[in-house]
């Protein structure tokens, strides 16, 4: 394939990867390939806050507060989707 490339890690975390990949009938490949399609860019979390923002706005008639934002965000960071304040 013309657009593959390879990256740098130490042995261990490639003995991990390998670990984890046979775990789940995997490749490395596949395992990272994952990895990165699965978790969203800053630029990602921005563009679907935004979205959230214009639905509720659709639905409800308002924009939500920053404060509101902030409560919400507080929420889902206790329920373990921590990523950060890129939403905001």
């Amino acid at each position: 394939m013309a657009d593959e490339t390879s990256i740098k890690v130490s042995a261990a975390t490639r003995d991990r990867l390998a670990a984890l990949a046979g775990e789940q009938g995997t490749t490395i490949r596949q395992l990272v390939e994952e990895l990165a399609e699965g978790r969203p860019t800053r630029a990602e979390y921005a563009e679907r806050a935004e979205q959230a923002r214009a639905e509720l706005a659709s639905v409800l008639g308002v924009v939500p507060s920053g404060q509101a934002e902030a409560k919400a965000r507080g929420l889902l960071e206790r329920l373990g989707g921590r990523q950060g304040s890129a939403a905001a």
